[in-house]
Parts: structure tokens; sequence; C-alpha cells
């Protein structure tokens, strides 16, 4: 594949947290994810994996190195201009759901949508609900769902703007292995019906071979 395939682009990305003692957390990765592809990181706990993905999602700034996501240069952007792109482009699960507390389970995945501009984000956000099978818990808050309703809620306000690219960060690390499993399913039915590149982190072997690629790191390489 050529570079124009490519949306997620990589080259020597390092990290490097700390003050007096820096600890250098990514040590040079290169990496290219093609549209429409997934990949599952494996490694270690403290092998630099969610730093990573924090990078690629811009979450995180790289202390050296290109990250080039979706046409986009994340070392040229202020925190400011990362936010709006990542908007509508770049889904992002992660394990604890940070859904907010004061709003219902369509307005925690309708607000992403309002606030990237786009129309419709209630019926929207009710299609998406309806998707993952909580068409009965629209107007609950966070509180008065299971953990695995939470993780769906949380999958469905990552998808619901169609985004280009997904990020998954251990999704189902806070769930009984019948629900992660239900939740697992759901992320693939539901990324593939979108066509969305998915990059998932996890420590399951069984996961991450449904995956097209896997990819290990080992204390911040990609091994």
């Amino acid at each position: 594949m050529s570079s124009a395939d490519m949306v997620i682009t990589a080259r020597d990305v390092r990290l490097t947290l700390g003050g007096a003692e820096p600890v250098e957390i990514l040590r040079g990765i290169d990496l290219d994810v093609a549209a429409g592809e997934s990949v599952a990181l494996l490694g270690a706990s403290g092998s630099g994996k969610s730093s990573l993905m924090a990078v690629l999602s811009g979450l995180e700034r790289a202390t050296a190195g290109e990250v080039r996501v979706a046409g986009m240069d994340f070392g040229a952007l202020d925190e400011d201009a990362l936010a709006v792109a990542r908007r509508g482009r770049i889904g992002i699960v992660l394990q604890a759901f940070h859904l907010l507390p004061t709003m219902s389970a369509r307005e925690n995945v309708a607000v992403p949508m309002e606030l990237a501009g786009m129309a419709d984000a209630m019926a929207r956000a009710e299609a998406e609900l309806a998707a993952v099978g909580l068409s009965h818990r629209l107007d609950h808050y966070p509180a008065q769902l299971s953990g695995g309703e939470q993780q769906r809620v949380a999958i469905a306000r990552a998808l619901a703007p169609r985004p280009g690219i997904v990020f998954a960060d251990e999704p189902t690390g806070n769930l009984d292995g019948a629900t992660g499993a239900r939740i697992i399913d759901l992320l693939f039915e539901r990324r593939a019906a979108s066509g969305a590149s998915l990059v998932i982190i996890t420590h399951d072997p069984a996961l991450a071979a449904r995956c097209d690629r896997t990819l290990r790191l080992a204390d911040g390489r990609l091994a």
C-alpha cells in the first residue's frame, strides 16, 4: 500500500515524561495503519501501549518524531487544534468509561456530535444506542446502568459520529468475561459497519487474533 492509503503514520516517535529524572516511555516507534485495518497492540503493563495510543489519538504530545493522523500533522497543532482535529474523525473507547454523570445515555452520545456541529445529534444518538441494544435506556443516567451498559454507551458515543479511526484501550478490562465478550463482538460489528480503522490495546491473545495484525510493545519499542 502507498502512504496515501495510511490513516496513521508514525516515524521515530518518542515520549519522555518527568522533570529532574525523565523517563523515556516510547523509544522510537515506527508504525503505519491502513484505512479500514484493525490492529491489536499487545504488551506487558508498562510497555508503553496506552502512551502510544494517547500520542496517536492526540491526547498526548510526542516529545520527538512525526505523527500524522487522517492527513494531519499532529506535531504542528496546539491543544485546541488537536481537540478540533479529533472531533468526528477519531473515536476513543477507554477502560474507564468517562461518561458524564449528570447526562443521560442519549445526551452522553449526542453531546460530542453537537460540539462537532453535526446535524440531528439526538436522533443519531438514539439510533446508535438502539444499535448497541440500549433503546430502553435512553434516559437513564450512568449511575443507573450496569458496567456493561455503560461500556455500550461509551462505544455508541465513540462510533456515532462515524469516525475514520477508533482507538480502544482495554475496553473490557472492568467487565466480567461474558459481558466483555459481548462488548468485543459489538465493537467489531459496529466498527465493520462504519468501515473505520481500529487500534485496540489488549492483554487477550484471543481478542488480538480477531484483528488483521498484531503488534507487540516491549520497553517502549515495537518488538
